[in-house]
């Protein structure tokens, strides 16, 4: 499958994998392949960081669900419901972003471009936490890593992503990708 490169669409396709794997973890305290987090930490950092990020650069909010700690679902289900409303609105998705940061471009793109493309990646973290299976698009996969490695030094310096782990010549391209982000594709908890 091939993610539509439109943002609503894009993020419609992306959420809904993460939603199918929230609704299968068992486990919340399950550990997950990002050191010292579990699988609750990976929904929460999403429904944690983007809204603030949001708001800081656009001004535009939505009412949150409970907090992660007491309901990940409804929390994740809130956020895609927020989220997804802001794209299907032609003048929001329109509209400008401006951070310090990132510089200033239409909101639909920076959500796509910086929040879509972490619940894209965090949900090989939550697959592995939660032992679910999880195939993620190849084609947006190499076009992930091959974006941020025109960035590598600015974004392994911000600590937000560890040290790239070696792959075999011919892994494939979800492995290259979490490999890249600093991940061991062979983790299992």
């Amino acid at each position: 499958m091939t993610l539509p490169a439109q943002p609503a669409a894009r993020h419609r396709a992306v959420a809904a994998t993460f939603t199918h794997l929230v609704r299968g973890v068992d486990d919340w305290d399950a550990p997950s392949p990002v050191p010292g987090w579990a699988a609750r930490d990976v929904v929460d950092h999403l429904v944690t960081w983007f809204p603030a990020f949001l708001a800081s650069g656009s001004g535009h909010r939505w009412p949150p669900g409970p907090p992660v700690s007491e309901d990940p679902l409804a929390a994740w289900t809130a956020q895609v419901r927020g989220v997804q409303s802001l794209l299907d609105d032609p003048e929001a998705a329109a509209s400008t972003f401006s951070h310090p940061q990132v510089g200033e471009q239409e909101l639909a793109s920076a959500v796509s471009s910086f929040y879509t493309a972490d619940v894209f990646m965090h949900s090989w973290d939550l697959a592995r936490a939660s032992g679910q299976p999880v195939t993620l698009d190849a084609d947006a996969c190499q076009q992930l890593v091959s974006s941020m490695r025109a960035m590598e030094t600015a974004i392994r310096q911000s600590g937000q992503f560890g040290t790239a782990q070696p792959v075999a010549a011919d892994a494939s391209a979800q492995d290259r990708l979490v490999a890249f982000i600093g991940r061991d594709p062979g983790w299992a908890p």
